[in-house]
């Protein structure tokens, strides 16, 4: 018998009872899927094993060829990663207490601090709805079972007529209509957004072994915004929920009319209704701006694009002139800081220099400091030095000259 077997089983009860059912089926599903996966023997332990290998290789490599070094610096970034990767792939009560407890118990505590009540706030919301549905249907029963004025007792029953707009939009159907809204605008947002965040959840050691390596990460990123998105869902759906209930529980009471369900009540419901919905749409709008803003602690990679109010410009490409001639000034654009003043280049053969000049834009080879108005900044002497010596240093990184000499 399995553990969730009892909340399923009553899950169709009420809203309350449909979320427990919910959580249950997911906790349970991530677990199993968890074991099946990272476990003992599970499917993807070996290719775990390979990644890291792999992932150590690279390192390794890295180290030979230059491009890295052994310090503080360099080390506690990777040993960290390594770490955690390895902690919550391998472990799954740390990946249950970090994880799946921070995702869907940390916005549930937060709706529950928010409206000042202890306990679960999505249970509560249920129940709140459960007793909604209940008194619409306590007030649909009292207007079927009200006599009309206009009929007198033992009068025959009129002859069925086709539906018309105004029994279409007869109170009656006004308030079911309403009630369909609700149960939409709460319900479904909830119980999707909490199937959604248990389908990531389940598959989270896979995004979280993509984090070790920089082509992959990406896919991380975009994992941790998917759970982000689907974990504040259900907290605004409840706080916003909260404030359309509190609404429409005053039009809800008025709806038992002498004569059958209030027309003006029912009105009232509708819109109240609608104005749910909206709301809805506008909380899964705002969740998804709100990520999409997200960097994720710096790996997700921004486009090197001009933005409004962003620092980044273009590269400056200079076309050399003819020696001996006036070089043409460069007019700075709109946003741009660097300027370089405009003077005659003295005729200096390639010999004297060093370098030679070919192509456009300029491509310079050899000595750095060709011309006086360059100044000893750019000689290879004032560069930065590596500290790598020996067949690593062939392949290290060209060091890149500052933008503020040119400026």
């Amino acid at each position: 018998m399995s553990v969730c077997e009892p909340y399923t089983q009553s899950a169709g009860n009420g809203v309350a009872s449909a979320l427990r059912a919910v959580d249950c089926l997911a906790n349970d599903t991530a677990q199993g899927a968890f074991e099946r996966m990272f476990g003992s023997s599970g499917a993807l332990t070996t290719a775990m094993t390979i990644v890291l290998t792999i992932y150590v290789a690279f390192f390794a490599i890295s180290l030979m060829t230059g491009r890295s070094r052994i310090g503080v610096s360099a080390l506690t970034p990777r040993m960290l990663t390594v770490g955690l990767v390895l902690t919550f792939v391998t472990s799954w009560i740390a990946y249950q207490s970090v994880v799946w407890n921070l995702a869907v118990g940390g916005p549930d505590q937060i709706a529950g601090a928010v409206l000042g009540r202890s306990g679960s706030a999505s249970q509560m919301f249920g129940h709140r709805i459960d007793l909604v549905f209940s008194a619409i249907v306590e007030a649909a029963e009292n207007g079927a079972g009200a006599t009309p004025a206009s009929a007198t007792p033992g009068a025959a029953a009129p002859a069925s007529a086709p539906p018309t707009a105004a029994t279409l939009f007869s109170p009656a159907n006004l308030m079911w209509i309403s009630a369909l809204m609700l149960l939409l605008g709460t319900v479904g947002v909830l119980v999707t957004a909490r199937i959604a965040l248990a389908v990531l959840l389940v598959l989270g050691p896979v995004f979280i072994v993509m984090a070790l390596f920089k082509g992959t990460r990406g896919l991380f990123a975009g994992w941790l915004r998917g759970v982000l998105l689907t974990a504040l869902t259900p907290l605004l759906a409840v706080l916003g929920g909260s404030f359309s209930l509190e609404l429409a529980i005053p039009a809800i009471n008025a709806l038992r009319g002498a004569e059958g369900v209030d027309g003006q009540a029912a009105i009232t419901l509708f819109v109240i209704a609608s104005v749910h919905v909206a709301l809805m749409l506008m909380v899964l709008k705002v969740a998804s701006t709100m990520v999409a803003g997200w960097s994720v602690f710096g790996m997700a990679g921004e486009r090197m694009a001009a933005r409004p109010g962003s620092d980044w410009r273009p590269p400056m490409m200079v076309t050399p002139p003819q020696v001996g001639a006036a070089a043409p000034a460069l007019v700075p654009t709109a946003g741009s800081r660097r300027t370089i003043a405009a003077g005659p280049l003295p005729a200096a053969s390639p010999a004297e220099s060093g370098a030679t000049v070919s192509g456009n834009p300029l491509h310079v080879r050899g000595r750095a400091d060709l011309h006086p108005h360059v100044g000893p900044a750019f000689s290879p002497a004032n560069l930065p030095r590596q500290r790598a010596r020996g067949i690593g240093s062939r392949f290290g990184a060209t060091p890149r000259i500052s933008r503020e000499i040119i400026r």
